[in-house]
């Protein structure tokens, strides 16, 4: 072993090495398991755990009011007028019931649903929710009213307050009040995150509302000691928010429509029963989509998802080929275009549910998707043939959607052409000098400042592998315009024909227009070549930032290079030298000593002889190019947007913070 290196001491892996977590710390150690996300979203989902369980209460009738309190603190409470969630003693598990909601993961009382338990339809199902939460706080108190008792519970961390026997306090209470109170804070040792915003509160408790009819939800949020207060009530459901979502801009009215079904997702699967129920109307401005299952929204979808893809789009295609709406060999509608116009909110309930995760963001039952889909499409067969009108309005807006979706992909395609067709001897734009070799791993383009610039590089440039591409004035800054105006810009244009590799879109709302091919580049090097002065600079920067737009991978991959231009000519009477910095001109006088010297400030490139631009600037023995590429994409990333972006309070704090450093570079004549 080399001296000075230690070995890495290693642990033997042996029966000692497994370990079990055990009680509160297979929550605290782990959150993301039940959770789905240590961060915010987790501590959200917490707060949805317990909400949940009084959600599921006022489903079966018991309360229609829920009240949920955000407190400055970030504690939370939510209260019912429930049941009362059990806590005494439990003969059959020969336990506390509060040790099994709150101490016991797996443990609850909605295992049995399918066959009649006390919850038909629940949102709760794993046993999970109220212990997981519990574990994951800092402190959580419990209130339960119920039989003429009142019962109390305090935990901490995980674990319960009180001598052992002494945890539940009971005492005598109305007969008639009954309800659950709970009380929390998210521990921050468990998220790294526990200030959840309001607009989560609103936006939850609005879409419970929506799917729990009749039921008033109140959301209480702490500000400054006061606390404003917000309800949500829908009278009649889906129905009402459809309308509220359409306002004045649909074309046909609300319709709802439920049904009832039983089924397995397999044969040897037990029987379940499904509650399907839909609003949903058609408009031309709005289209919204969203699928809620035992009062959980499904953010993923899952099989409602795909039964309404299924569904919507065989329906309405089959109606525009059998009133023969479509053109002559004209292409079959998508869901996209049916999309574009629909408002649709599903609430369905099951008796057994198969959820991706905990988080209940989609489910993958087979038999609800099959339902679904049955149900959808005999459902709009006979409105299409009940309300003909409506049904014409659907298929002609849809067929619009659709042409015109066709008609944007067909633009798409021939920009697409524009930008990436071959560059062959007849397609050469305007001023650019080709070289002659054929090998792209050997050609360079030189793209220079302005024609002067251009001349004296043709005539210093070895023909055989140099390629020149004059930049005429300043182009556009790729940061601030949009695609629109960039694709107008001839310059940019006839640049990215000059490279042949096409160009990637970042943006999301185009990044499909047009592809993108590094095999297709014709250099192997992309060398900027401007004067060493501020106008050059400036060009030099808007050329990478147009790079660093439409080609980042270019920039990414060590493509792209900028040419250093001397900014003093040393010429003694045995040679010359050339001094790209004042440091560097110092050096040079330094070591020739007391010599009689001649010292030039340099020249624009223009006005540069042959010979010594093909010295300092072309000659690959000699030339001085700089490689651009960002050892951090990240921080090269943030200063394009931060300096050439629309970040201008950004902008003008930088410039406050570090122009000092560069004063003696500005221009100010």
């Amino acid at each position: 072993m080399q001296k000075g290196i230690m070995a890495k001491e290693t642990l033997v892996y042996g029966n000692e090495s497994i370990t079990q977590l055990k009680g509160a710390d297979r929550v605290r150690k782990r959150p993301a398991v039940i959770f789905g996300s240590d961060g915010l979203d987790g501590c959200e989902h917490a707060v949805f755990e317990i909400l949940s369980n009084s959600i599921d209460e006022a489903r079966e009738g018991n309360g229609d009011v829920i009240t949920l309190t955000y407190f400055e603190d970030n504690s939370i409470e939510v209260q019912d007028f429930g049941r009362g969630c059990p806590v005494d003693w439990n003969p059959v598990e020969k336990k506390y019931n509060w040790e099994l909601v709150f101490c016991e993961l797996y443990a609850g009382g909605k295992y049995n649903n399918i066959n009649g338990g006390d919850y038909e339809y629940s949102l709760g199902l794993n046993g999970l929710g109220s212990c997981a939460t519990q574990y994951a706080s800092e402190y959580m108190d419990v209130t339960v009213w119920r039989d003429g008792k009142k019962y109390t519970l305090a935990f901490k961390k995980g674990k319960v307050c009180g001598r052992k026997g002494k945890e539940l306090t009971v005492e005598e209470s109305d007969r008639v009040r009954t309800g659950t109170t709970i009380k929390w804070r998210p521990d921050r040792e468990v998220f790294t995150d526990i200030e959840i915003p309001d607009e989560y509160f609103r936006d939850t408790l609005k879409k419970q509302a929506v799917i729990n009819a009749g039921v008033t939800f109140i959301l209480r949020l702490e500000k400054d000691g006061q606390f404003e207060e917000s309800r949500y009530r829908y009278e009649n459901g889906i129905s009402d928010y459809v309308s509220e979502l359409a306002g004045t801009d649909a074309f046909t009215d609300t319709r709802f429509i439920s049904a009832e079904r039983k089924g397995r997702d397999r044969e040897d699967r037990p029987e379940y029963k499904l509650k399907i129920s839909a609003a949903f109307c058609f408009s031309n401005k709005v289209n919204v989509i969203e699928y809620y299952h035992n009062s959980s929204w499904l953010e993923n979808g899952g099989s409602p998802d795909k039964a309404v893809k299924s569904a919507f789009t065989a329906a309405i295609d089959n109606y525009l080929k059998t009133s023969g709406k479509y053109q002559k060999n004209e292409s079959s509608i998508k869901f996209m275009d049916v999309q574009d116009c629909l408002i649709l909110v599903t609430n369905c309930f099951s008796t057994q549910t198969s959820y991706e995760n905990q988080t209940k963001k989609a489910i993958n039952n087979k038999f609800i998707q099959s339902a679904m889909t049955e149900f959808f499409k005999s459902q709009l067969e006979v409105y299409f043939i009940e309300n003909k009108a409506d049904a014409d309005k659907i298929a002609e807006q849809v067929l619009i959607n659709k042409r015109s979706r066709e008609n944007a992909e067909k633009a798409r395609q021939n920009l697409k052409k524009t930008l990436q067709e071959k560059i062959g001897i007849s397609n050469r734009v305007q001023k650019f000098v080709d070289c002659r070799s054929k090998d792209a791993s050997r050609r360079e383009i030189y793209i220079v400042e302005g024609d002067s610039a251009a001349g004296s590089c043709r005539q210093s440039r070895d023909a055989e592998f140099q390629g020149v591409m004059p930049v005429r004035g300043k182009i556009l800054n790729c940061l601030k315009a949009d695609y629109v105006r960039i694709f107008k810009s001839e310059i940019i244009t006839d640049l990215l024909k000059v490279l042949g590799c096409g160009v990637e879109v970042r943006d999301k709302h185009t990044k499909d227009l047009s592809s993108f091919d590094i095999n297709s580049l014709r250099w192997s090097k992309i060398i900027i070549c401007t004067d060493a002065d501020v106008d050059g600079f400036q060009i030099r920067t808007l050329i990478l930032t147009m790079l660093y737009r439409l080609t980042p991978t270019l920039i990414n991959e060590g493509f792209v290079y900028i040419a250093e231009s001397p900014l003093y000519e040393i010429i003694d009477k045995d040679r010359t030298y050339f001094a790209y910095s004042d440091r560097e001109k110092a050096e040079i006088v330094e070591k020739l000593g007391s010599r009689k010297l001649q010292i030039n400030r340099s020249k624009g490139l223009g006005e540069n002889d042959p010979e010594m631009m093909w010295q300092t600037t072309m000659n690959p023995a000699t030339r001085k190019l700089i490689k651009v590429l960002p050892e951090d994409a990240k921080v090269m990333s943030e200063m394009f947007d931060l300096l050439l972006g629309d970040n201008l309070e950004g902008r003008k704090k930088f410039i406050s913070d570090y122009g000092y450093k560069y004063l003696d570079m500005l221009d100010v004549s």
